[in-house]
């Protein structure tokens, strides 16, 4: 049978639907209410065939995009900036978006994104509400600070220990100050108990799997990050090379030039923010530990200032990820090989020291070594 392609203007209570007869090849323009699923669901339902539905990447489709896939569909989600871009009328409302959204599938000109594997995408959504629930933390730690510093009590971390708080509760205080204390408490203990339950998911989530294993051998990258580097790249091989992917994580520069005019605005920041966040909070330990990344950062740091380092270090960081992961490699044999193409460019052979950045290098990577310099 023929594909049935269906455009869908869709909003949070409603949405517009186009699609082709393949009888008749009339077009069909309707509307459907969300409050009824059943009605959602019966019209969907009564397509055979391949039927791939496209509507723009939104925050409240998932329960659609659950219901089609049940239903054996296929969901095409596109950018919706570049959807609305190549409209050709300035008239827009719901039924011309749908019949741009059809026109552009059938002419195979749709934006497509990637859409993450089901278990990626419950990971990534754990990942943003621990983040959450760390702004939440963070934001009732400073607000007890700074009741404790209007009450003369300057403890800082120590504030939160056993003896912080004694001297804290011990300060003279308005009752209006005491009062919001103990609920500032109240709320924080609750929090610290939802926080470890969430690291108790991850851990359960990272067991036994060896890419989180390849990516925690890195200096500076835990739990967290590989988890949520892991699960945004996946698949890496839909990536070319690494300025795709540092482009598809929002690294990439934002240049507007003109003759003999150049001007750089900074990174574009499309993309997870939340991956950029826990690569730029990684990149404080990996130069401390890394030599290569600890004199790459220094290097910019006296030329750009250190906030633009940690983020040009930030995105090195994000690209060794992707070539760990697409090597199927761990952070021994990066640095072997780093160290192996340094070498080769110098003119020096193949010959790579045992030690390598204070690591010493495998059995196996010694035994490499030694059959290719025979």
């Amino acid at each position: 049978m023929d594909t049935i392609y269906i455009g869908v203007d869709f909003h949070a209570r409603q949405q517009t639907i186009c699609y082709l007869k393949t009888e008749t090849g009339e077009l069909v323009i309707c509307d459907l209410k969300h409050q009824d699923k059943q009605a959602v669901r019966a019209f969907y339902a009564q397509f055979r065939g391949r039927v791939i539905v496209g509507l723009e990447a939104s925050g409240y489709s998932p329960w659609f995009e659950r219901l089609l896939e049940e239903l054996g569909c296929e969901v095409w989600l596109g950018h919706a900036t570049e959807i609305r871009r190549r409209a050709r009328w300035r008239q827009k409302n719901d039924r011309r978006d749908a019949e741009l959204i059809l026109d552009l599938m059938l002419h195979d000109e749709f934006p497509r994104l990637h859409q993450p594997a089901p278990q990626s995408r419950e990971v990534l959504r754990m990942l943003r509400y621990r983040q959450k629930l760390i702004k939440l933390r963070t934001m009732s730690k400073n607000s007890m600070q700074a009741i404790a510093l209007q009450a003369g009590v300057a403890q800082r971390s120590r504030l939160f220990t056993k003896a912080g708080q004694q001297e804290l509760s011990a300060a003279e205080m308005s009752p209006v100050m005491h009062w919001q204390i103990e609920h500032w408490l109240q709320l924080l203990q609750p929090l610290n108990q939802q926080l470890l339950e969430t690291m108790v998911w991850f851990k359960a989530q990272s067991k036994g799997d060896v890419c989180i294993q390849r990516l925690r051998s890195h200096p500076g990258i835990g739990l967290l990050t590989s988890l949520c580097i892991l699960h945004t790249l996946q698949p890496v091989s839909r990536f070319g090379n690494a300025r795709k992917v540092a482009a598809y994580a929002g690294f990439d520069p934002v240049e507007r030039s003109s003759a003999e005019r150049q001007h750089f605005l900074g990174i574009s920041k499309a993309g997870s923010r939340l991956l950029r966040y826990l690569l730029v909070e990684a990149t404080h330990t990996a130069i401390r530990h890394d030599e290569d990344l600890k004199r790459f950062y220094k290097r910019l740091a006296e030329r750009r200032g250190r906030p633009k380092a940690k983020v040009a270090a930030a995105r090195k960081l994000l690209i060794r990820a992707f070539i760990m992961l697409r090597d199927e490699i761990d952070y021994a044999e990066f640095r072997r090989r780093a160290v192996a193409a340094r070498l080769a460019r110098q003119g020096q052979g193949p010959n790579v020291p045992e030690v390598l950045i204070g690591q010493p290098a495998s059995a196996d990577h010694r035994d490499e070594l030694t059959s290719e310099s025979q």
